[in-house]
């Protein structure tokens, strides 16, 4: 009897390297948000067929990007969710956003800002809470700078212009882009929304600091206040997701 007749590969092994395969060919495009999240987890769990854990953290959460978006203490109450396994998404999702940061800042955030929304989508897009986060852009309008200044509750964010303005004079910022989300999912601006940015512009322009933009982050799409002309300019380089 041969040594691979006493010791045959598992079933999943054969199973692993096509799903790879398929991978390579197609693209993620080309697999189940199950299939995804089983190739993933083969790096955190290898000995093991992790089908059946994919399908369970897709049912429970409803889709890839769910799953990114969950938190740690969530992945861990699915079974067969380890320390090791549950750590990776968390991780995997911090790269992305990483990725995405410095794609962002290689391109114009006006006239490209395709890499803005990007970004900002990964960022905020699965926070449950409302977060507010600006962005520093040099007199090029490159971002040379993210800051996330507050995240408040499931409908508000606690926002204080001076401290807007301070953190765009401390990085030497000409311009800033500051975004928020809105968890409900609808990224159409309230009453607040529409004041909070007329008040941040007023308070930043005489200090010479141009308020380029406010983005909200809903689920799928996005609203920009200066393609829609609530920034008093006509320019539309950013076009609205919704």
């Amino acid at each position: 009897m041969t040594e691979q007749l006493k010791n045959p590969k598992p079933d999943y092994v054969g199973h692993r390297r096509r799903l790879r395969e398929k991978f390579f060919k197609a693209g993620s495009e080309g697999l189940h948000d199950y299939e995804t999240i089983e190739l993933l987890l083969a790096f955190a769990i290898p000995r093991i067929d992790t089908k059946p854990l994919a399908k369970r953290l897709i049912q429970k959460f409803g889709s890839f990007a769910r799953v990114l978006d969950a938190p740690l203490e969530k992945l861990r109450e699915v079974e067969g969710m380890g320390e090791q396994a549950s750590s990776l998404f968390p991780i995997l999702k911090s790269s992305m956003e990483l990725y995405l940061a410095e794609d962002m800042k290689r391109t114009d955030a006006l006239n490209s800002p395709d890499a803005v929304i990007r970004y900002c989508q990964a960022a905020l897009g699965g926070e449950k809470n409302e977060v507010f986060l600006v962005l520093y852009l040099s007199s090029k309008n490159r971002v040379i700078g993210t800051e996330r200044l507050s995240e408040g509750t499931i409908d508000h964010a606690p926002v204080y212009p001076r401290r807007i303005i301070e953190g765009a004079l401390k990085a030497n910022a000409a311009g800033i882009i500051f975004v928020h989300n809105h968890p409900s999912g609808d990224p159409t601006p309230s009453p607040q929304d529409k004041s909070l940015t007329q008040e941040i512009a007023a308070t930043a322009k005489p200090l010479g600091v141009e308020v380029h933009d406010h983005l909200i982050i809903g689920k799928g799409g996005y609203f920009s206040f200066r393609a829609s002309g609530l920034m008093g300019t006509k320019k539309e380089s950013i076009s609205n997701g919704t």
